[in-house]
């Protein structure tokens, strides 16, 4: 990979990048500092990485530095939902794209992950199995199980209304 490409990487992926980490741990400082050492790990193995592979490369490291991140921060992150929970007021919405962020984010942090790489992301089967180290069948029943949730959740009226 040049120094060009890597520029033009930058341009193009950073702020999907930013995007899916931020609607995975809905932390705009943690993203940020996602994304920038998802683009030094690039910068590290510019050699060895394929202009042609760049997207899935960064879009897989960086999913494996959140979940790293995650694991070491994992009591915050429950006690943060937790407050979180405690504090959201359940009036009526009326909003159909903000009650869909809240059952997206009431899903489990993997079939969020897959789901926001099927659906937000555009990705194949095969290229979030390989982002996320799971297999090909994982990633489905993963995708199907989320959105079956998400079919439930959405499906009841007095949610909606």
């Amino acid at each position: 990979m040049t120094l060009a490409e890597y520029n033009k990487s930058v341009d193009e992926y950073a702020d999907r990048l930013y995007l899916f980490i931020v609607k995975n741990i809905q932390d705009t400082e943690e993203a940020r500092d996602i994304v920038q050492e998802t683009y030094t790990r690039l910068w590290s193995r510019i050699e060895e990485v394929s202009a042609l592979k760049v997207k899935s490369y960064l879009f897989s490291t960086a999913y494996h530095v959140m979940i790293d991140i995650i694991r070491k921060e994992k009591r915050k992150i429950e006690y943060r939902q937790t407050m979180q929970q405690d504090s959201i007021h359940h009036d009526n919405y009326s909003d159909v794209l903000e009650i869909l962020h809240e059952a997206i984010n009431k899903l489990p942090e993997i079939q969020r992950s897959v789901i926001l790489l099927r659906d937000y992301e555009g990705y194949s089967y095969d290229e979030i199995a390989e982002i996320t180290g799971l297999s090909e069948s994982q990633v489905k029943v993963y995708i199907f199980r989320g959105r079956m949730y998400l079919k439930k959740y959405l499906g009841k009226i007095e949610t909606i209304i």
